[in-house]
């Protein structure tokens, strides 16, 4: 057993495909010293391996004292749906959105994990990056510009790992599908926001996986953390 920095429980059964400690609620922030990182999961089953992985993620990352906050979209029902009115540039935003917003602005380091559902993230996490990522927050264009041009990226987060699960074979989700969620997390979501090192992992095929497998991915997970966020020294 693992316990946060603020005594939450975090514990988890690596070998096996549940998360089996119990589940969070609401934003969940643990304190340390160094860089923070936001961690972003959208899976609706608490005890799915896409739950194992944030969760080790973040241990990963207390082990090395940074400042980490966990979000569990269902878990927080987060608001997904866009409105008219916020798509402008001064809108009022919704006290969710508006701290979401401040905190990914303020983020060292980014981690997001989901499954690949039709080639595409759970549309919670859609809405997230359509609610969340929004221009002068992640995002602006140069002036004159009136939205037709490259935006500048404006997140300051050094670096972004994106976890994902499937159950397509890696060769035919490349060769079939082309890996749609390549380009989109590494072109179009962290490199038009300004992430330029950005880390992708999809872990396959998760159903038929062995608990021997899922233990070593877990490792794997932590194995990537550590190397992208290490101590400061």
């Amino acid at each position: 057993m693992i316990a946060g920095r603020n005594g939450l429980d975090i514990s988890r059964h690596p070998g096996q495909d549940e998360y089996c400690g119990p589940r969070r609620h609401g934003r969940i922030a643990f304190s340390g010293k160094l860089m923070n990182i936001s961690i972003i999961l959208a899976h609706p089953n608490p005890g799915s391996f896409n739950h194992a992985i944030a969760n080790t993620a973040a241990e990963a990352l207390l082990k090395n004292r940074h400042n980490v906050v966990l979000h569990d979209l269902y878990q927080e029902q987060f608001p997904p749906l866009l409105s008219a009115a916020e798509l402008q540039t001064n809108a009022r935003l919704d006290p969710v959105i508006a701290g979401h917003c401040k905190e990914i602005a303020g983020a060292d380091g980014i981690i997001i994990v989901h499954p690949n559902w039709w080639g595409m993230p759970p549309a919670i996490l859609k809405g997230w990056i359509d609610r969340v990522l929004r221009m002068e927050i992640a995002y602006r264009f140069v002036a004159n510009d009136k939205g037709e041009g490259v935006p500048v990226g404006l997140l300051k987060a050094k670096a972004a790992i994106v976890f994902n699960t499937a159950n397509t074979p890696e060769d035919r989700e490349r060769e079939v599908f082309g890996d749609p969620l390549e380009s989109l997390w590494k072109k179009c979501v962290f490199d038009l926001c300004g992430v330029r090192n950005v880390h992708r992992r999809t872990f396959s095929v998760v159903i038929t996986s062995t608990p021997a497998q899922r233990a070593a991915w877990l490792q794997e997970v932590q194995t990537i953390v550590a190397r992208c966020f290490p101590p400061k020294k």
